[in-house]
């Protein structure tokens, strides 16, 4: 969750908006929104999308799992299944080669 803060504040620094003007749209305090811009609250959608209507952006712009998606945890378990199915004569379909 830690870029989506850092997301949020990029973007909303790009805009030339304040935190406080942020919170006032959200109807929050600016401390409330400083602890979303520094997560230490959790984003829910309700938030996300509160705050991409403001900066009107996608709220995949803000945050979306693809930071996740591309670290070696997911490549390495890709590639120990392709190894298993290997080693147990498993038939692979070569889209996934």
């Amino acid at each position: 969750m830690k870029v989506c803060g850092q997301n949020i504040r990029k973007i909303r620094r790009e805009k030339d908006f304040t935190q406080e003007y942020m919170a006032f749209e959200m109807g929050i305090s600016q401390k409330a929104y400083s602890d979303i811009e520094n997560s230490k609250v959790k984003i829910n959608l309700e938030i996300l999308t509160k705050i991409s209507d403001i900066l009107e952006i996608k709220p995949s712009d803000i945050c979306s799992i693809s930071h996740k998606c591309g670290n070696d945890e997911y490549e390495n378990k890709f590639h120990d299944l392709v190894e298993y199915m290997k080693n147990n004569n498993i038939a692979i379909p070569k889209d996934y080669l």
